[in-house]
């Protein structure tokens, strides 16, 4: 299968930015009313009726052009392995925030080629936000440019992330502003694309479908979001999970990438 150009590319873009509006738009109109919900997998992680229903939607719009499939909500296919394209899809990305009622969940889906994300889209129904992103084209919030913040320094970031990371970086970093953690992981990572937070970290238990559509959006918004080694995200391996991760702007970035690397913290 070719690489796909870049009028390929602005059409799988436009696609998916339509795809994932509509299923937002669906989580929205179920959203606050009496749904089933249930656990799944060792993690106990919750799934409701709205998670199944959106998943449904977006496989129906976006498969079956010979792209592969990988979502939280469905049925992991093996063929993926081979595939150079995947689509990588978290229906709902968030799904204890939306069951308890609470705003910060979101619609988030990427268009991975080659282990790279190359198209995204996130969508935060309840504050009617649309982040969109495609490789070399930049990011958006609503249609208007978006860009992470500029400047090196950790002293006044504004920062987000697991509560124990936090509180051992700092022990390390100057004095630095907690962000409170939004419960969408790919939402809390698409705030440094929009420049709303400074940095962010992901914990050490973040699968694919919380972080390909983040990962561009920060990438095309002028930052950076790694391993802590400093190592890019490789998508659709056989195990799609991932350790601690930072987002930030590039300058800031490094930053932190050189504060983990000097032996003073050290996360799993």
């Amino acid at each position: 299968m070719p690489a796909t150009n870049d009028a390929e590319l602005a059409q799988a873009s436009a696609r998916l930015e339509a795809a994932v509006r509509e299923a937002g738009l669906l989580a929205l109109s179920l959203f606050r009313t009496p749904l089933k919900s249930w656990t799944k997998g060792p993690s106990s992680s919750p799934v409701c009726e709205a998670d199944i229903a959106v998943d449904d939607l977006l496989r129906q719009r976006l498969a079956g052009d010979g792209t592969a499939w990988l979502s939280e909500e469905s049925t992991d296919d093996a063929a993926r392995l081979a595939a150079r394209r995947v689509w990588i899809v978290d229906p709902i990305d968030g799904t204890r925030a939306y069951i308890a009622g609470a705003p910060d969940w979101a619609v988030s889906a990427a268009l991975v080629e080659d282990g790279r994300p190359v198209a995204a889209c996130l969508y935060a129904p309840a504050s009617d936000e649309l982040f969109a992103a495609r490789a070399g084209a930049g990011a958006t919030r609503n249609g208007v440019p978006i860009a992470t913040t500029a400047g090196a320094e950790l002293k006044d970031a504004r920062i987000a992330g697991p509560k124990l990371l936090l509180e051992r970086l700092a022990a390390v970093a100057p004095p630095f502003a907690v962000v409170p953690r939004e419960r969408s992981l790919a939402l809390r990572l698409t705030r440094v694309a929009q420049g709303r937070c400074d940095a962010a970290f992901a914990g050490g238990n973040s699968h694919d479908w919380d972080l390909a559509a983040a990962d561009l959006l920060v990438h095309e918004a002028g930052g950076a979001l790694t391993a802590l080694n400093g190592d890019p995200v490789a998508y659709n391996g056989s195990v799609p999970r991932h350790g601690t991760l930072v987002a930030a702007g590039r300058d800031r970035h490094a930053t932190l990438i050189e504060l983990f690397g000097d032996g003073r913290l050290a996360f799993s």
